[in-house]
């Protein structure tokens, strides 16, 4: 895969709580950052203090071979109890020109819920691109190596969102209120 084809992973989980106790959690922005092995800390930005579509919010990251960056993530969808979407853009311009434009993210967010019988599925899913990133950045300095790249970069992706919601369905489901 290239970078190009809009590279992107998923996970999903089906938590024995109630669609209103699992969006709750999922639309806590400050959760993340205490699953998350690579997102540290955020706040919502111009006054927001939940989901709406345009809302900001700042995160600060950390990557053992990437270091340190801040970006803003900018709510692009949210259907209460269901989409909960956000656009993440390199304000700092770590990584090439600065920008705040959600048509030109690093990345992609989304929490999807769907009730099940016993429950509600959840699953997040990213899309990398096409804005820079520490994937653009790599790519760069060894361009035959792009394929392989954008498969390790996916695979921590994909591992970060396991442990997301891994942590997200035990709170849902050790809170006594939960169904």
């Amino acid at each position: 895969m290239r970078f190009t084809d809009e590279p992107r992973t998923h996970c999903e989980v089906s938590v024995a709580a109630g669609p209103g106790r699992v969006w709750e959690l999922v639309t806590d922005i400050g959760l993340p950052a205490r699953l998350s092995p690579e997102l540290r800390r955020v706040a919502w930005l111009d006054g927001a203090d939940r989901p709406a579509p345009g809302a900001r919010f700042e995160g600060h990251n950390r990557h053992r071979l990437l270091g340190q960056w801040r970006t803003v993530s900018h709510v692009t969808e949210l259907t209460p109890g269901r989409t909960f979407t956000w656009a993440v853009t390199d304000a700092d311009g770590h990584y090439g020109p600065p920008t705040l434009d959600p048509a030109r993210p690093m990345a992609v967010w989304s929490y999807t819920l769907e009730a099940e019988e016993d429950g509600t599925r959840l699953r997040q899913s990213v899309r990398v691109g096409p804005g820079a990133s520490g994937l653009t950045r790599a790519i760069e300095r060894w361009p035959d190596r792009e394929p392989d790249l954008v498969a390790a970069r996916l695979a921590e992706l994909r591992a970060g969102i396991r442990e997301t919601l891994t942590g997200l369905k035990a709170l849902a489901e050790t809170d006594p209120g939960h169904r």
